[in-house]
């Protein structure tokens, strides 16, 4: 299987570690691609930020429309109908990233698993069930998908993977109380959840993005 499409950024030259950044419904490998200048990355190795463009498919929910997408959305609240067949496939695609920057010279423990909204289910989808410790989840304005099988096949290596999980008080896109409860749920299941919220809609905003910047620091700046 062929990887991906993606875009580069690196912080400087050989970097050490990574960030694999997925997007939302609809955007696309560019969306995120502004944000890493304003990170501040002090103390930080060098990171190659790969930002993959997820296939275009047709999504229900859209009326059919075809669009860019990491799994069909069925369903308004998001996970009474859930696209296990979408999301699976993806996540095989997204494990391949991950394989190849561990081929490139990238500890499993250098990577980050980052997504917003759609991103973000499938950044906890592929995070939580890799079988190599990851150095952390960012969890941005989503949700955890298929949560009722990440009892039986969540494992070990990431049980206590440092997880930032940001939402929008005024998020109309993937509710906040969608987003509580998967913290809640992580949380019953003894995963280390850093939650934060912000005074936003279905978007980043600075201080979110300073927490970010604490979080990258925090799990890879004393490597």
């Amino acid at each position: 299987m062929d990887l991906l499409p993606c875009i580069e950024l690196e912080t400087q030259a050989n970097p050490t570690a990574a960030v694999i950044w997925l997007h939302g419904l609809g955007a696309d490998g560019n969306d995120f691609v502004p944000i890493v200048s304003e990170l501040d990355l002090a103390g930080c190795p060098g990171i190659r930020f790969i930002f993959p463009s997820a296939p275009s498919m047709p999504v229900t929910v859209n009326g059919g429309y075809v669009m860019p997408a990491w799994y069909d959305i069925i369903g308004r609240n998001l996970v009474d109908q859930e696209d296990a067949p979408g999301i699976l496939k993806s996540a095989s695609s997204i494990v391949q990233l991950i394989e190849h920057e561990a081929a490139r010279g990238i500890a499993y423990d250098n990577i980050v698993l980052a997504g917003f909204s759609q991103g973000c289910a499938m950044a906890l989808q592929v995070g939580l069930r890799f079988p190599q410790r990851l150095a952390g989840i960012m969890a941005l304005s989503g949700y955890l998908p298929l949560a009722m099988t990440l009892a039986t096949e969540k494992h070990s290596a990431n049980q206590n993977t440092p997880i930032f999980m940001a939402h929008g008080e005024y998020d109309a896109v993937v509710s906040p109380e969608r987003a509580q409860a998967s913290c809640a749920l992580l949380e019953k299941m003894a995963y280390s959840v850093n939650w934060n919220e912000y005074p936003m809609e279905h978007s980043v905003n600075r201080e979110e993005l300073a927490d970010i910047s604490r979080f990258l620091q925090q799990v890879l700046g004393s490597k």
